[in-house]
């Protein structure tokens, strides 16, 4: 199926319906054990669930940190390509994650579009006709 803006946002079932399901079912029944019950392994079990939750957590935040380097530079060198010059300073990180989507054919006017409007991500996808898709961002 092709991407385009109305199924171009993923989910990744082990994380999403696993991982932070089941560490927040565990968290809260730890914290009410902890409370109910309280002992010194109730509490410890506690804290273990509280960092399996930030840990969870941080392990895809740090992820997709690194999967939006990597898209601001591969954008960049894609302005470069077409353009001879590096991408506008103005644009900030979630202008340039939208351009992604805009096809060689649309991304330099769009761009530009974008540094004149100051064009959230949301109206940036909606401005897109020829839907390029990415399908390796989890």
């Amino acid at each position: 199926m092709a991407q385009n803006l109305k199924n171009h946002l993923r989910f990744f079932p082990p994380f999403h319906f696993f991982a932070v399901p089941l560490t927040l079912i565990g968290l809260g029944v730890s914290v009410y054990q902890a409370i109910r019950y309280p002992s010194a392994i109730s509490w410890l079990i506690f804290l273990l669930f509280f960092l399996m939750f930030f840990a969870v957590l941080f392990g895809r935040l740090f992820s997709l940190k690194a999967q939006d380097r990597v898209i601001r530079t591969e954008e960049n060198l894609r302005f470069f390509f077409l353009t001879g010059k590096p991408l506008p300073s103005q644009l900030q990180l979630a202008q340039i994650i939208a351009l992604r989507f805009a096809s060689d054919g649309e991304f330099v006017a769009l761009t530009e579009r974008v540094v004149k409007e100051n064009l959230s991500s949301k109206e940036i996808k909606e401005s897109i006709k020829n839907w390029r898709t990415d399908d390796y961002r989890i």
